[in-house]
């Protein structure tokens, strides 16, 4: 394993990978911790080396990108989904030619689909877990850490030949080398973030992000302009200090505060959501916050949006019904889980397709529908629909 912090010793490794023909990746961030989230180390590792870059030591990260766009060689994620959207995020990169071992154990057949079961399954190996939460923007890293990261990509070569083997035997590797393809497309498109509750990570969200901590529709207009002026408290502080929301004040908090509409210090005492130390730490700032939503005439305060439920469609349900039955029915024959075989939406999007699709020319019109989940049960919708 090398731990590159020069461009010099970048160039040189980006070289050797370049003539490799896989290279497995993977990113850090550290939405847990920091507001800013962003990436704090990039994993990558050919059959014969890993690789961990710092992308807070080495500012031109270009020759990496150059790699992942190189369609010569293969790239191999476990669960490349977030991982590409922020390469994209911070980076603008785009990688081309993918491999990802996670959507090919679901399409196997997997029924644990981690990366800590598969290798354990596939390889012996036992991957470490006291680093899963680590905070990545730290230096320096200490041994543990850089070798934790090592493990998530140094066995990806070996984990994605067992993988298209299982695959080819299954004649399925063609329905995962669709959805690789596709994966192809992914950009960043915000929200997202490792923190509980949606809390951490940075930026508001927009003037309405308030709305969605948990409870908040359930208040009154005076308690929703408490919780949006003690949000946007936190976001600020937040910032501010670049920690991650949730290691300020947790949203269970500052919802019991909005409820309670405190004005002395005592009432916060009697809030059984407020810790203690935080009461003490934040209370001046939390009672500022509630003086100035009381303060607001009732003109300006925000209320929650009722969305009419759209009315009920008896012929579409029935029909989603008998698509989802189908559906379940070959997943049971393919040994796959119904969710991999097909989702609800893709479900719905076939029950809503005018004219009815009568041939699989007609679903292939369809947009949500793979080619391969039209060859692997398009008779069986068609027989759904009638």
């Amino acid at each position: 394993m090398s731990y590159i912090r020069t461009p010099e010793a970048l160039a040189e490794a980006i070289a050797a990978l370049s003539r490799e023909p896989l290279v497995a990746a993977d990113t850090e961030a550290a939405s847990f911790h920091r507001y800013r989230d962003r990436i704090f180390l990039i994993q990558l590792s050919s059959p014969s080396r890993t690789e961990i870059i710092d992308p807070l030591a080495v500012a031109d990260l270009s020759p990496v990108g150059q790699l992942l766009a190189d369609a010569k060689v293969e790239k191999i994620f476990h669960d490349a989904d977030y991982d590409l959207r922020i390469l994209d995020r911070d980076y603008g990169f785009r990688a081309r030619r993918l491999f990802d071992t996670r959507i090919a154990a679901q399409l196997a057949g997997e029924p644990a689909v981690g990366l800590a079961a598969l290798l354990e399954k596939y390889a012996g190996v036992k991957l470490a877990k006291e680093h899963q939460k680590a905070d990545w923007s730290r230096r320096p890293l200490p041994p543990a850490m850089l070798a934790y990261a090592a493990a998530d990509t140094a066995h990806l070569p070996a984990l994605r030949e067992q993988l298209r083997a299982r695959l080819i035997a299954l004649g399925r590797l063609i329905w995962a080398e669709e959805e690789f393809t596709r994966l192809e497309d992914l950009r960043w498109t915000g929200g997202g973030g490792g923190a509980p509750d949606g809390a951490g990570g940075g930026g508001a969200g927009g003037p309405d992000a308030f709305l969605r901590v948990k409870g908040a529709k359930a208040l009154t207009p005076r308690q929703l302009a408490a919780l949006r002026e003690l949000y946007l408290w936190r976001e600020a502080l937040a910032a501010e200090q670049d920690r991650a929301t949730f290691r300020i004040i947790g949203n269970d908090a500052l919802l019991a505060v909005a409820k309670a509409l405190p004005g002395a210090p005592p009432e916060l005492s009697g809030i059984a959501a407020l810790p203690a130390s935080l009461a003490a730490r934040y209370g001046p700032a939390l009672l500022d916050g509630v003086r100035r939503a009381v303060a607001l005439p009732e003109t300006e305060l925000p209320r929650v949006e009722r969305v009419p439920r759209q009315a009920r469609d008896p012929a579409l349900e029935a029909r989603v019904e008998r698509l989802k039955a189908a559906r379940n029915r070959a997943a049971a024959d393919l040994g796959l889980d119904p969710g991999v075989l097909c989702g609800r939406s893709t479900l719905e999007a076939v029950a809503r397709a005018q004219p009815p699709p009568n041939d699989r020319a007609g679903l292939s019109r369809i947009g949500e529908l793979r080619r391969w989940q039209i060859e692997a049960f398009g008779d069986a919708l068609l027989a759904a629909l009638g």
